[in-house]
């Protein structure tokens, strides 16, 4: 029986992870993420779960820590963001690469510099080639629903890898609203026991971690790690299936909202999604064919499934809450952009970037950019490039 409860994004991931009750916990503060695991000491304190907290100096050896755990046999967990996840970069590859299945809630926030301590997403954009699994959430419900999937996920012992639960700063961790709870013995049945693979601590199957790989077998290393990555999209669709008879809410690689008959789209990650779903409604309701796909499975990216989403479309609009720097594009239009290649007849794309620094997203921007894709149906043509090229109305 689900449990309705008002609580903020962090409190619910908070509870999530105290109900998948991992057996060991790294914990360093940094805003907004604080809350999440300041939330979790507290289970911790009240004697609510069994994990084994430790209080580091910096967030590199937070990672540093679950890494050591993780290889030792046990199921670890850590949170952070922005300048935490720059600090744990060195680890990132670390805990991929020697495939350990550690979970790691990321609440988006600016990178420095200047010094920003709001909600956008070049943290986990600049860690998106990490090897990391990562996972995007447009509210509290989704990043609850998200962390406990992503156990299953990590863990299924065709994938052992890391997993970021990605969810947006206050607009997502500090903002209260309603969500459904899941009953702690569904959750525990639903995740499972932790089941070891090739543990540090089994002294009777002595076993290394990061030896030296020089060039004879790097390469088939790496090409490895990257075949282990292409069973991901099944298995977070088996896991999404299994969640939803439990749970009755459904998830996919990616959603897509009045996307099959739309002309027009727009792609956005997390809590901007539903910004734009209420213009979309409006645009339909003047008559105006448009739709929207909001990516969840992000690394992996399912390129051939999202390519197959919106190829149909005449005009769409790829949004970015972070700027890949000497690209002049986001980093989720180049994906997009990549998964529309192969085609031959293809939408017109073009690329906005919005809301850096928690600079608010307001329906107006929703609708300016539908309308701008309006024009660009009726045309082909991009309207920034008409007068360039000498196209009048």
């Amino acid at each position: 029986m689900a449990k309705v409860v008002a609580v903020t994004g962090n409190e619910a991931v908070a509870n999530a992870l105290r109900q998948v009750n991992p057996d060991v916990c790294a914990v360093y503060p940094i805003t907004p993420q604080t809350e999440m695991m300041q939330r979790f000491a507290s289970f911790i304190s009240n004697d609510l779960v069994k994990t084994e907290i430790i209080l580091v100096e910096s967030e590199h050896s937070s990672l540093s820590a679950c890494v050591g755990a993780s290889a030792a046999g046990g199921r670890v967990i850590t949170a952070t963001s922005s300048q935490g996840l720059a600090l744990m970069f060195e680890i990132l590859f670390i805990a991929s690469g020697t495939r350990l299945p550690i979970v790691m809630p990321v609440v988006n926030r600016a990178l420095s510099a200047p010094i920003n301590i709001h909600g956008d997403h070049s943290d986990a954009m600049s860690a998106r080639d990490a090897g990391w699994i990562q996972l995007w959430s447009e509210n509290g419900q989704e990043a609850y629903d998200n962390a406990i999937q992503a156990f299953r996920i990590a863990e299924h012992m065709d994938v052992r890898l890391p997993v970021m639960i990605c969810m947006d700063g206050f607009i997502v961790s500090h903002s209260i609203e309603r969500l459904e709870y899941l009953e702690d013995e569904e959750v525990k049945n639903f995740v499972g026991e932790f089941k070891q693979l090739n543990p540090l601590l089994d002294i009777e199957h002595p076993v290394s971690y990061g030896p030296l790989i020089l060039t004879d077998y790097y390469m088939e290393f790496r090409k490895a790690q990257d075949e282990v990555n292409t069973k991901v999209p099944q298995i977070v669709l088996d896991v999404a299936e299994d969640f939803a008879k439990m749970s009755g809410r459904k998830y996919g690689l990616f959603e897509t909202y009045r996307l099959d008959d739309a002309e027009i789209g727009l792609v956005i990650l997390n809590s901007a999604a539903g910004t734009s779903k209420d213009v979309i409604d409006e645009f339909r309701d003047k008559g105006i064919k448009a739709g929207l796909l909001k990516p969840r499975l992000y690394r992996p990216f399912p390129y051939r499934e999202v390519g197959e989403a919106l190829k149909h479309l005449k005009a769409v609009c790829v949004l970015d809450r972070a700027d890949a720097f000497g690209s002049s594009f986001g980093p989720v239009y180049l994906d997009i952009a990549t998964s529309l290649y192969p085609y031959k007849e293809k939408p017109v794309l073009i690329n906005k970037i919005y809301g850096l620094g928690g600079r608010d997203y307001l329906p107006g921007h929703a609708e300016t950019v539908l309308n701008e894709l309006v024009e660009i149906a009726g045309t082909g043509i991009p309207g920034s490039l008409k007068e360039y090229i000498g196209v009048r109305e």
